[in-house]
């Protein structure tokens, strides 16, 4: 098989007394529970090409049961991430996300997740290439559910891999 496609979801709800992190990007509002930074893009993201490329979970690799990863930076076990798939033979085309949120307003800081997670899925793309193309679009989800009712964020996230 010469090229695959894995899909990644993570879903969060909101802690006062954290910092926001969505693809890299401290942003301004209560943050995410979580083990780790809780960044549901990059953990998104990350489920994403590990699925393509046939490799565990990344709750199965990055596990809240090890303390080694309390509080860790999402986008940085991406960047380990990258390494991985690049050691199994693939190579990342291209990553397009989806994130639900209420709030905050995102789109002022799209730019700088698009090129936080470009940065750390790179060494997975560079043969093929500068730059990778990875989107990632904010929605609302019109007051519906957790989500809508803003009691957290959720991300889906879609990579397609190429044999290295």
């Amino acid at each position: 098989m010469r090229a695959r496609v894995g899909l990644g979801f993570d879903v969060h709800p909101f802690a006062e007394d954290r910092v926001l992190v969505l693809g890299g990007v401290t942003i301004e509002g209560p943050g995410l529970a979580g083990h780790s930074d809780a960044d549901v893009i990059a953990h998104a993201v990350a489920d994403a090409v590990l699925g393509a490329s046939g490799l565990d979970d990344l709750g199965t690799l990055f596990p809240a049961s090890d303390e080694r990863y309390r509080g860790a930076s999402s986008i940085e076990l991406l960047r380990e991430v990258a390494g991985m798939v690049v050691h199994s033979g693939w190579w990342i085309a291209n990553v397009d996300v989806v994130v639900a949120a209420e709030q905050p307003k995102l789109a002022p800081h799209l730019g700088a997740m698009i090129e936080n997670l470009g940065a750390a899925l790179g060494r997975a793309h560079e043969p093929m290439g500068p730059p990778l193309h990875v989107s990632v679009k904010p929605k609302h989800a019109e007051g519906l559910g957790s989500i809508g009712r803003g009691e957290g964020i959720a991300a889906w996230a879609v990579a397609l891999l190429e044999r290295a």
